[in-house]
């Protein structure tokens, strides 16, 4: 039987002592520094709701700039933070499932009677999406009465490239991002009408942001359209959409219900004032 040596950390079986009275009898800090550093990270982002720069994260952590990238870019890609804006700000992400429930629960419910009215007022099936890692998460949808539509099962994911909703949130986020994004998940060629380039998509978000909406003519269902309007000042990178077979949602009716949604996502966006009040609130429950 081999003994415990101290060069081997604390003895696992001296259960008559806790980890902590282990390792201060032997006098050692097995703290792991990296570890610390995300902590100090994550800790920061749950303090600054309305997201942080690298540049700030640098400046709090004392990490070189490309180190934090790093760790930033790691975080990203295991969905623990997102990054959305215009600046590209760094945000809590959804694999804080705990931490982000109560922001996602209060879209919900703002947006709900919102989607019913869209969806009652057109006669289609009503969406809302946002960003989970690098595709679209539908997470309420209102369905059409009509026996023949077009709809989604909250939790369904779909491309960012291809659906209106995917194009209404890319428009709102930095062009570094919106490549990126589109190079972790492909761009397939779900139907004969997707756009597969990635200057012809940048393009497209062009348009997006010059008048407010986005479309889906066919891209993700050969047989379908679809309107989605971007959601700001919710945190999270959201989007609002109407889904409907192409035969009844015709290419001429797209800039009245892009308008439509466009005001609606007015109404469902919180002010600044309400911003702050959330915040409180759901700092209050998390603590």
């Amino acid at each position: 039987m081999s003994e415990h040596s101290p060069e081997d950390g604390p003895d696992p079986t001296a259960d008559n002592e806790t980890p902590e009275e282990q390792t201060a009898a032997h006098g050692r800090d097995y703290t792991q520094r990296s570890v610390v550093r995300v902590c100090s990270i994550l800790n920061m982002l749950q303090r600054e709701v309305d997201g942080v720069s690298l540049n700030q994260i640098v400046e709090a952590t004392g990490l070189a700039k490309p180190s934090a990238f790093r760790y930033m870019w790691t975080l990203e890609r295991q969905r623990y933070v997102e990054r959305d804006g215009k600046g590209g700000a760094y945000r809590l992400g959804l694999g804080f499932a705990g931490l982000q429930s109560r922001r996602l629960e209060v879209l919900r419910e703002r947006a709900r009677p919102w989607l019913v009215t869209m969806s009652q007022e057109l006669g289609e099936t009503a969406n809302l999406g946002l960003l989970d890692n690098h595709a679209v998460l539908y997470v309420n949808v209102v369905e059409s009465p009509s026996a023949v539509r077009l709809s989604a099962t909250p939790g369904h994911q779909a491309p960012l490239h291809t659906t209106a909703l995917g194009k209404a949130i890319a428009a709102e986020l930095p062009e570094a991002r919106v490549r990126e994004l589109l190079e972790q998940a492909g761009m397939e060629k779900v139907t004969k009408n997707a756009i597969t380039s990635v200057d012809d998509y940048l393009s497209e978000l062009d348009r997006v942001r010059k008048v407010g909406y986005a479309i889906d003519n066919g891209e993700n269902d050969i047989d379908g359209r679809c309107v989605a309007a971007p959601l700001a000042g919710t945190r999270m990178p959201a989007a609002i959409s109407i889904s409907a077979p192409a035969f009844r949602l015709t290419k001429r009716q797209l800039a009245v219900v892009g308008k439509r949604l466009i005001e609606i996502a007015s109404e469902i966006t919180p002010h600044p004032d309400e911003i702050q009040l959330d915040s409180d609130a759901v700092g209050s429950e998390e603590d």
